[in-house]
């Protein structure tokens, strides 16, 4: 069994939506989600990744555990949620805000999705690869967050997409960014404009997805990674760094996409808003439900999309 150290030190708060542990035989930081009342980013979930973020920089990749001092090598993001990765972002909270017209709660929201996923794309710019372990259904800003990683592992049964499209929104927290530096400008657009999910194998074909699992072997697949690369972790490390620079994704860019963001859903109406409320639904339900909804979500929509092609 893989030696788990105490990492209470790097987080000195309580943690309620995320369990941080780390693999001291291979230098694992692993931080599992577990988000409530909905499998989404509530902001509690959001604010405590801030935390485990936070503690990785301000301890310069290093945790000490009794005196001996380890190396974090690999951070990784994964689910609690059996059958879910995450749900996207919390909807009905931004149902809530734009209703009321308070834009200074959707721009708080978006900051935090920014502070969160800008340095974990970044590598939190130190000798660290960082991993998503998707096991489960992830929408919208789950798909997001995933694809922030420098490494996407996925297992056979999930299935990723962005709907925001179906309520006239669009996925403004990254999604772009990340995948036109991978895949291109013309997948991206399919990806994002589709409002489809996908099965984890067309994204492993489209290139989205680094490493495909068998279900239930999504844990061995990221060890497997990390073994596969171990006699040249520092050399491809140094790689990922220089990809980074290469292809950079700004905050700055970050930034004026949320804006755009924010903008177009204060601008959304009452249908848009009762569309959202299907998804708010879904959020809720259990991983053979959700994918239900969505397919009945997308299927209803279809006339709608042919009208308007």
């Amino acid at each position: 069994m893989n030696a788990v150290a105490d990492v209470r030190f790097l987080a000195p708060c309580s943690y309620e939506q995320l369990s941080p542990r780390f693999d001291a035989s291979f230098g694992v930081y692993w931080a599992e989600m577990k988000p409530a009342p909905r499998a989404c980013f509530t902001p509690q979930l959001l604010m405590e990744l801030r935390t485990f973020i936070d503690g990785i920089v301000s301890n310069n990749g290093v945790v000490i555990e009794r005196g001996q001092q380890y190396a974090i090598n690999y951070a990784v993001l994964s689910s609690a949620h059996s059958g879910t990765f995450n749900l996207g972002g919390d909807l009905a909270l931004f149902r809530s805000a734009i209703v009321h017209r308070d834009r200074a709660q959707l721009e708080h929201y978006s900051r935090l999705c920014v502070d969160n996923l800008f340095p974990w794309h970044r590598n939190f710019d130190l000798p660290i690869t960082t991993i998503s372990l998707v096991q489960g259904n992830a929408l919208g800003g789950g798909f997001e967050a995933a694809l922030a990683s420098s490494v996407l592992i996925a297992e056979e049964s999930t299935r990723m997409g962005f709907p925001e499209v179906l309520f006239n929104m669009f996925p403004g927290m990254g999604a772009y960014s990340f995948l036109q530096r991978k895949v291109g400008r013309r997948t991206t657009e399919e990806l994002i404009t589709s409002g489809a999910t996908y099965t984890a194998r067309q994204l492993f074909e489209m290139g989205v997805v680094d490493v495909l699992a068998p279900d239930g072997a999504g844990e061995a697949a990221v060890y497997g990674y990390i073994r596969k690369h171990a006699r040249g972790g520092r050399g491809r490390r140094a790689f990922e760094e220089v990809r980074k620079e290469i292809d950079a994704v700004t905050r700055a860019e970050l930034e004026k996409i949320t804006s755009i963001w924010v903008d177009a859903a204060l601008n959304l109406e009452e249908r848009d808003l009762r569309m959202m409320d299907r998804l708010v639904r879904a959020q809720e339900k259990s991983a053979v439900s959700q994918v239900r909804e969505m397919d009945e979500f997308e299927a209803s929509i279809d006339p709608l999309r042919s009208a308007n092609a």
